[in-house]
């Protein structure tokens, strides 16, 4: 900031104004969300659903498992081995990482607050520096600056989706794009330049979603710059900045290619063309006042909203704000305006690229059209890129304001954009949550902290915990009152305990936690024994009988010391761990690609059907080879060879067609680790009918793995549940066992 101050002299810089800006935007802050006191900030903002999965990433960042450029295990989590999170992408690893340092002197919930504290000061000192680039006032910028801070798409995200309430990318990405479609300016002064890359380097260090707009931006400017003047500077800028954004995304997300750990899996991440029309943007939701709006009558009219409509996604995220609305509706105006001229008119700047992120994110534009004819379905929720239009909006309103009153006298000037800016905050800063919830949050944060405590002290440092119930990691299926991240609320509160719960799913290192699901009582208990469990973890919550059956059968299998939470939603049950643990042995395998999901209500004895070549995968946990035996039931959707491979090598090829063909294979290896087996087959499938689904090549059920050799030997019966049965997930994604 200090060197942008001293060079670019032209924009004759007031410091005293950037700080009273950045106290200003935090001053806001900390009453809206109630952080005055210092005591408030070691409380979260949020302590439910995804917030729960932000903190657990600044806490695994402050206990060294989140390193950028490092493979990501989180050694805590997914016990009894080291959960593997280096495919799961996150979008701002180096951001994460610097709260982990920070978490490390402050706890992650303060770190958290400080994070999304810093989301709104340098928004606001983003704004203000690229308004008075382009010599726009001081006080228009200054009030531009504070409504694009307080966006309610920043404040709607809050801590769930931290990393998209950094939006100071936004103004320096349409800046310097508008500064290479010029050309000369950006070229002309080192400084430009340097704006320029350093904007294309923390674009690529941050959200994809922000990158993925500016890379199609800035191809608009460089081509803009190319018809006029070919291979000009600005054009080599342009692609420069383009190429090192790239450059810094796909160095910080190398982990998600170096460090695959099956191969043949199930995406992680199931996405679809849907998911573009649930969270694509809706022009409506840009007018759309919150239902938490302090005006009743404003109010009232996002409360019919939520009433009538039934498509819904991240609904009042991209709300404008009043002075928002009416500087688009302006825009536009100007736009047509132009267009309609009998003279030739320039039409305003911010124009055409505000009309291009209108005509990519709504409902069945541009980025529907990529999502359904080319699977570019990655950025569904183009809502998102409404903070770009707002960021264009405000930038053209300032701009047209500070010539508009060129010529008031500077305190009316003044006086007005006070009042432009208030009026503003108050129609965009939503209802703070009441005290009670306040103190909710409070209160379940420290039965947390007092449960963690306790559990440290009876069990004992390092000891592993297995968690009930079983829920998947990242974006599984709530269990009853139990949400998908519920389960990071103990690894939160301790510091040395270590917990099943945190393996990817999909993955054959985990598959062995659902398989516990078969155990009665006595046998879990003697299974986890015997993996090295010190305690089970129960959030009562997800049991229709608050877990009084299965506590009851712990009980009666002799385990009956608890560690009861305050509110008695949490109960640990303390296990008498074998001095000598064995890994455990998965009891099925684990779906990969190409498998289509069971269809609801479809018995497991009904084949499991392929859409084409399918894999499933296997983990060997111990230190040596495996020597396995595999038998099977294939059929065909008609006559078609079938190739069985392990680990790539053919094992058996045989023809199967509509009856049920069994399959044997007397003797195969699995070395330590993930073992894959394919299902390979040449001819194309064949479609059924025109329901979801019914891509259909080889049918497999009956599956049967037996272990010949080792201290693992027997069998691995799956025979009852086709390949692993799993069930149709979210979006169409097969819930893996």
């Amino acid at each position: 900031m200090l060197f942008i101050l001293k060079t670019c002299k032209a924009a004759r810089w007031d410091v005293a104004r950037v700080v009273l800006l950045s106290l200003l935007t935090a001053i806001i802050w900390c009453w809206h969300h109630d952080r005055l006191a210092w005591s408030a900030w070691s409380t979260p903002l949020d302590y439910t659903g995804d917030s729960l999965e932000i903190l657990a990433r600044i806490k695994a960042a402050s206990e060294g498992d989140l390193v950028p450029f490092r493979p990501h295990f989180v050694r805590r989590l997914g016990e009894p081995f080291d959960a593997n999170w280096s495919e799961y992408p996150g979008s701002d690893d180096l951001a994460n990482f610097g709260l982990g340092v920070l978490a490390r002197l402050v706890g992650a919930a303060a770190a958290s607050n400080c994070a999304l504290l810093l989301a709104q000061v340098t928004a606001a000192l983003a704004f203000y520096l690229c308004a008075r680039l382009l010599r726009h006032r001081w006080e228009w910028a200054f009030a531009g600056a504070l409504l694009f801070s307080f966006s309610f798409f920043s404040l709607s995200r809050g801590l769930p989706h931290l990393w998209l309430t950094f939006t100071y990318t936004v103004p320096l990405a349409l800046v310097t794009c508008g500064l290479i479609a010029v050309g000369r300016r950006a070229t002309r002064r080192p400084a430009w330049r340097w704006l320029c890359y350093g904007t294309a380097v923390v674009l690529g260090a941050s959200n994809p979603y922000n990158l993925f707009l500016y890379l199609q931006l800035l191809a608009w400017s460089v081509l803009a710059q190319w018809l006029r003047t070919r291979w000009s500077a600005g054009v080599r800028l342009g692609l420069a900045c383009g190429l090192l954004a790239v450059f810094v995304f796909g160095a910080i997300h190398a982990n998600l290619w170096l460090n695959v750990a099956d191969e043949g899996k199930a995406p992680l991440l199931v996405r679809n063309y849907a998911g573009t029309e649930i969270y694509g943007l809706k022009p409506i939701e840009l007018f759309l006042p919150s239902s938490r709006h302090h005006g009743e009558w404003l109010s009232a009219i996002g409360s019919r909203y939520l009433r009538w409509s039934d498509w819904r996604g991240e609904t009042f995220s991209p709300y404008l704000g009043l002075v928002g609305a009416v500087g688009l509706i302006w825009l536009l105006a100007a736009l047509v305006r132009s267009l309609l001229a009998a003279r030739r008119r320039r039409a305003p700047g911010l124009a055409l690229p505000a009309l291009w992120v209108l005509l990519f994110s709504v409902i069945g534009g541009i980025n529907s059209i990529l999502a359904f004819y080319i699977g570019l379905n990655i950025f569904r929720a183009s809502n998102r890129y409404s903070i770009f239009l707002l960021a264009l909006v405000l930038l053209f309103v300032v701009a047209r304001l500070s010539h508009l009153t060129r010529n008031w006298r500077p305190a009316v000037r003044l006086g007005m954009a006070t009042l432009v800016a208030a009026i503003g905050l108050w129609d965009q800063i939503p209802r703070a949550a009441g005290k009670e919830v306040v103190q909710r949050i409070a209160d379940r944060v420290g039965a947390d902290r007092r449960l963690g405590r306790e559990m440290e002290q009876r069990l004992g440092r390092g000891a592993m915990v297995f968690q009930l119930p079983i829920l998947d990691f990242p974006e599984g299926l709530p269990q009853l009152r139990v949400n998908e991240y519920d389960h990071f609320r103990p690894y939160l509160a301790t510091r040395t305990i270590r917990f099943s719960y945190g393996e990817s799913k999909n993955r054959a290192r985990g598959t062995w936690q659902r398989d516990c699901l078969r155990l009665a009582p006595p046998a879990l208990v003697q299974a986890l024994e015997s993996y090295g469990f010190s305690a089970i973890y129960i959030n009562r919550q997800g049991y229709p009988d608050n877990a009084g059956q299965l506590l009851a059968g712990l009980a009666a299998a002799g385990r009956t010391e608890v560690i009861d939470g305050m509110d008695h939603s949490q109960i640990v049950v303390l296990l008498h761990p074998a001095a000598r643990a064995q890994p455990p042995l998965a009891r099925t395998f684990t779906i990969g690609q190409g498998w289509n999901p069971r269809p609801s209500g479809e018995s497991s004895s009904e084949p499991h059907w392929t859409n084409g070549s399918a894999s499933l995968t296997y983990f060997n946990p111990s230190a040596g080879p495996l020597q396995v035996s595999l038998r099977l039931t294939a059929s065909g959707v008609n006559e078609r060879t079938l190739r069985i491979l392990i680990n790539g090598r053919e094992q058996i090829r045989a023809r199967v067609g509509l009856m049920p063909t069994e399959i044997n294979l007397p003797t195969a290896e699995f070395p330590p680790g993930v073992n894959r087996i394919d299902f390979v087959t040449p001819e194309p499938a064949i479609r059924v009918s025109e329901q979801r689904w019914r891509l259909r090549a080889i049918g497999v059920q009956h599956l049967q793995l037996q272990v010949l050799s080792g201290s693992e030997a027997g069998l691995v019966d799956v025979s009852d549940d086709a390949p692993t049965g799993g069930d149709p997930g979210p979006s169409g994604a097969v819930d893996v066992r």
